[in-house]
């Protein structure tokens, strides 16, 4: 395979050395038809608003009905690239006519930069690079980044049931993106990382060569395992470590209202959640529902989602140890396959079958708007009543606070771009979703959200307050890749990054000198010399 590619990255410098890739007057389509290979012609992945296919193409991996108004900007083509020579075209020919590129996986960008610009801009979808080749006798898989999670997580299912990957809990999210943005799940206090568990890429730079770890040096593959791959090139696959799990896990959900001792419960939570033993996970969300006991009235619900990677028996004796106040029962508590934990996890209904995981479309599609944050220290219980109340007055958004420890804490925070390592309880994730239509609409439940992440300023991290990069959000700020990028590009990319971001700034000045690879939060190139 290795030969294969690279004679036809020889192949296609050859036919740009031969001919003009692009003359004055032709157009980037013109482009890429005129210079496609003749043995994978582009011309039938190229998507204009003029075919009918557009808009079902457009919409097909859009996740968030935010950025799919009347007024939204579309893209002018969208390219839907089946081999690598349409990757490398679509590079050339772009950055020769100077349009602007943006790159999809899975399309659960928060705020959508991989679908929407202010400027004009292409579309390339990775959606149909999809292939999983697991190896179970070295314990890898080569996985493609338009591969959903779900299908990552059959395919490895269907080779071992002692075997997993610390991916995401959501089984329709793109690789691409959950890999180059860090990823997490429910095991890694065990495990770590999404990207702590990938060995190897596969990805095309802006001068169309196509590059693997060995090839791109370790500098570019730190860069791509959590810095936000899309700023330095396009990833083609990542080579990922599988990781052993039991033949049966435990999980339990339980639910307590803020009339059964929550604001106790919830401070526990924060005192052992990042203590407990490596192998279990406790994630808390925290909404408001309505009152049985006050009809009328609002109230605060918990509910507490647990993977073990242990039996039942063992769990209990921790949970009574460690974390009595939960009140955790036998009853609550299931065993199951690891692959069964991935559907009970999603909310998938008992009994459904795992090729469920096979689905690439969501549950559910809505308004929604995501933030983040780091909690550091416990909040005291005031500080929680505090919380409690300003949601109730706010009723819609949501909380969730995701343990870290264990090895969380034991991975050193410039292993990988990801920064948020150690002296973190948990990250906190702020959720509202709305169906109403409309920007007055948006614009209430923005303000919902924003009001909630402002209340919980003096509980979190500060200096700066820090923030997760798969949880893109552009109130962090906006890069308009002018003369101020770099300055811009601080003002999110510490809170993403803190002291990695002057080392990916290093690393994309050299590799993209010219900033091709950018959207409204990419890693900047140092200011050039007037």
């Amino acid at each position: 395979m290795k030969f294969s590619l690279y004679f036809l990255t020889i192949f296609i410098l050859c036919i740009i050395a031969r001919a003009p890739l692009c003359s004055c007057n032709d157009t980037i389509l013109e482009c890429l038809n005129d210079h496609s290979n003749p043995s994978h012609p582009i011309s039938s992945l190229i998507y204009t608003p003029n075919n009918s296919s557009f808009s079902l193409v457009l919409q097909e991996y859009l996740r968030n009905l935010r950025f799919n108004q009347s007024y939204t900007k579309k893209p002018i083509f969208i390219v839907t690239p089946t081999h690598i020579s349409h990757i490398q075209l679509s590079i050339l020919c772009a950055n020769k006519h100077g349009l602007q590129m943006k790159i999809r996986s899975g399309g659960h960008d928060f705020e959508g930069v991989s679908y929407v610009s202010d400027v004009p801009f292409f579309i390339l979808d990775m959606f149909n690079f999809r292939s999983v080749n697991v190896s179970i006798e070295d314990e890898t898989a080569w996985v493609e980044v338009g591969a959903t999670t779900g299908e990552v997580y059959y395919a490895i299912a269907n080779k071992s049931n002692v075997h997993g990957f610390p991916g995401g809990v959501c089984t329709t999210i793109g690789m691409g993106g959950h890999i180059g943005g860090g990823g997490y799940g429910n095991m890694m206090r065990k495990y770590g990382l999404t990207v702590d568990n990938v060995i190897d890429a596969k990805m095309i730079d802006v001068n169309g060569n196509l590059l693997d770890r060995k090839s791109m040096g370790e500098d570019l593959f730190w860069a791509i395992t959590g810095g936000g791959a899309y700023s330095f090139g396009v990833v083609l696959a990542y080579k990922i470590k599988l990781i052993p799990v039991p033949s049966k896990v435990t999980v339990f959900r339980v639910t307590r209202t803020y009339h059964q001792n929550l604001t106790n419960i919830v401070y526990r939570h924060q005192l052992v959640s990042n203590h407990l033993d490596n192998n279990l996970f406790i994630r808390l969300t925290i909404g408001v529902v309505n009152s049985t006991t006050h009809p009328g009235d609002k109230t605060i619900s918990a509910t507490f989602n647990s993977l073990f990677l242990g039996d039942t028996k063992t769990l209990l004796s921790t949970m009574n140890e460690s974390f009595p106040e939960l009140g955790l029962n036998q009853e609550d508590c299931i065993e199951m396959a690891w692959i069964e934990s991935v559907l009970f996890y999603t909310n998938f209904p008992a009994g459904t079958p795992l090729d469920a995981l096979l689905n690439r479309q969501p549950q559910g599609l809505n308004y929604f708007k995501i933030k983040s944050d780091y909690l550091q220290t416990p909040m005291q219980k005031q500080g929680i009543e505090f919380i409690f109340k300003k949601m109730v007055e706010l009723e819609r958004v949501g909380m969730t606070f995701n343990p870290y420890g264990g090895s969380m804490a034991e991975i050193p925070s410039t292993a990988k771009p990801f920064p948020h390592r150690s002296g973190n309880i948990a990250m906190i994730q702020y959720a509202i979703s709305w169906v109403e239509e409309g920007e007055k609409a948006a614009e209430t439940n923005l303000e919902l959200i924003r009001q909630l992440y402002q209340h919980m300023t003096p509980f979190v991290s500060k200096n700066p307050r820090a923030a997760f990069l798969n949880y893109r959000d552009l109130d962090l700020g906006n890069n308009h890749n002018g003369p101020q990028s770099y300055s811009e590009g601080m003002e999110y990319g510490l809170k993403y990054f803190k002291g990695n971001f002057d080392r990916l700034v290093k690393i994309k000045s050299k590799v993209d000198p010219q900033n091709f690879f950018r959207n409204e939060q990419s890693i900047p190139i140092f200011p050039q010399p007037s």
